[in-house]
């Protein structure tokens, strides 16, 4: 809840993000087995790209002037995850507890540093169209 931007389909990326996530960290300590970290990985990465597609599209539509830094931060957010799922198909002992935590604190730094900044921004435009 504190994570919140108070807009449902992006809370609920949100919520999917960091179910994937702590779904990487069971697999990771159950089974260990390299096709099974790297495909949730991928799925990971995957939806990385839906949810910010679905954030920027939302920002674009109400012309957040920021935009164009916020697509940088989810690029390179996309970069952190494809980077370790290259290093894991090479070396599987390189995905860590500690590498997974690395991943979903970027994206919760992501949250409340760049997302924190568009929402006041998107309720002020949402209710000047509300009261049109």
């Amino acid at each position: 809840p504190q994570l919140s931007v108070d807009i449902e389909e992006i809370d609920l990326c949100q919520k999917k993000m960091f179910d994937l996530f702590n779904q990487l960290f069971e697999i990771n300590n159950d089974l260990k087995e390299p096709k099974d970290c790297i495909n949730m990985l991928s799925e990971i990465n995957e939806f990385s790209r839906q949810y910010f597609g679905t954030e920027e599209r939302l920002l674009k539509k109400h012309k957040y002037p920021d935009l164009t830094a916020h697509i940088k931060s989810h690029r390179q957010l996309t970069k952190t995850t494809v980077s370790l799922r290259r290093e894991i198909s090479d070396d599987l002992e390189k995905l860590t507890d500690e590498a997974i935590d690395d991943m979903r604190n970027r994206l919760v730094d992501h949250i409340k540093t760049f997302d924190a900044l568009y929402v006041p921004f998107v309720r002020i435009k949402k209710y000047i169209e509300a009261s049109r």
